[in-house]
């Protein structure tokens, strides 16, 4: 059996030190989380309007008829390159004033066969994560099917991940 403050994750160790161990577990009302919930709904407008949640603007990325979803993917990456180099060279540190550390992770194999399975999946249903829940708010309700296919992967994935090649 597994200690708890100590999990195996792809090629390298994570230890849960016990402050956050207990912070995770603190319950709180629902008027905690309702700053989640405003910026999800905030997010799911910035997709609506800038077009990410179209699935015909997804096909047309797919085909290379339009660069409009690789500028939007492309400045993403730049925005997080720019966020995450700032954070190491101030050395900014979280609201709660901890040291923010970036693991090294080594590349394998299984990481090039998810992503192919994950582009062929957004490529066939237009959806990807992040926007399925803006989808759904705009009323395309056969993306609940997707959701739903996309938990039953991850549950897959975490059920058989000691026997998948990492």
């Amino acid at each position: 059996m597994k200690n708890f403050s100590e999990t195996r994750i792809a090629d390298f160790e994570v230890e849960i030190n016990e402050a956050s161990e207990s912070n995770s577990r603190t319950k709180h009302s629902w008027l905690y989380n309702i700053k989640y919930l405003i910026v999800g709904v905030l997010f799911g407008i910035v997709f609506v309007k800038a077009e990410i949640i179209s699935w015909f603007r997804i096909q047309e990325m797919f085909r290379f008829q339009s660069f409009h979803m690789y500028g939007v993917i492309g400045s993403a990456v730049f925005v997080g390159m720019i966020s995450i180099w700032v954070i190491k060279k101030f050395n900014i540190k979280t609201i709660r004033g901890e040291t923010i550390t970036f693991q090294s992770k080594k590349f394998n194999k299984g990481q090039v066969f998810g992503g192919l399975l994950f582009g062929l999946g957004w490529a066939m249903t237009g959806a990807c994560p992040g926007p399925l829940f803006a989808q759904i708010g705009t009323g395309a309700l056969v993306v609940i099917v997707v959701l739903i296919c996309a938990v039953a992967g991850t549950w897959v994935y975490g059920y058989l991940r000691e026997k998948l090649p990492h």
